[in-house]
């Protein structure tokens, strides 16, 4: 006789149910005890029926089992909440390099703005803040470098027995500004006269 493929689904028919979950039952407690028995393994299967009867099997103490599944179970809980910690930092470091990369990004081009190239979709107000920002670094470098000179030339007077000249003070040093024919801004046209 061939037996037809059971389908999966609930037992309408209340004592066929019952039958069913009988001797499914029985063939279940049948192989955990054969699984148990043949591989060494601990198992412990616990069954309720519709009615609430319980059937259970445990190769040792089902308590010790259930304490050594809740252990096991607690510390994939840390390793998953470890996992989540994790995810969360590697998002907060994209965060970040993704913030970092557009500030490098504006940094690019401040820096082409300020040696002159893109300046096209520039407005007349973000040309003229540049400028500013232009004149204000070339002032400061133009005083940093004339303190230097004048540094270089005491220091020069002191090794040739010069006593230094008294006009050259810290406070004068400091505001002192030096005028250049250095310009910035587009080229004007100059006439050349012969003389």
């Amino acid at each position: 006789m061939v037996r037809g493929k059971t389908q999966m689904k609930r037992i309408e028919n209340a004592a066929s149910r019952q039958v069913t979950f009988s001797k499914r039952r029985n063939g279940l407690l049948k192989k955990a005890f054969e699984l148990s028995v043949l591989c060494d393994a601990e198992v412990a299967l616990i069954i309720f029926s519709t009615r609430g009867k319980l059937y259970e099997f445990s190769s040792a103490s089902m308590s010790k089992t259930i304490e050594r599944y809740e252990m096991r179970e607690k510390d994939n809980t840390g390793i998953n909440n470890k996992l989540a910690a994790l995810d969360q930092n590697t998002q907060n470091v994209k965060e970040d390099a993704q913030s970092m990369a557009k500030k490098i990004e504006l940094l690019e081009n401040s820096k082409q703005k300020l040696l002159g190239n893109g300046l096209e979709p520039c407005s007349l107000n973000e040309l003229n803040q540049l400028e500013t920002n232009l004149e204000r670094s070339l002032s400061r470098i133009r005083e940093r470098k004339n303190l230097l000179f004048r540094q270089q030339i005491e220091k020069l007077k002191q090794e040739c027995g010069m006593k230094p000249s008294p006009w050259s003070t810290s406070t004068e040093e400091e505001t002192m500004e030096v005028e250049t024919e250095l310009f910035i801004g587009p080229p004007e046209r100059r006439r050349i006269q012969n003389p």
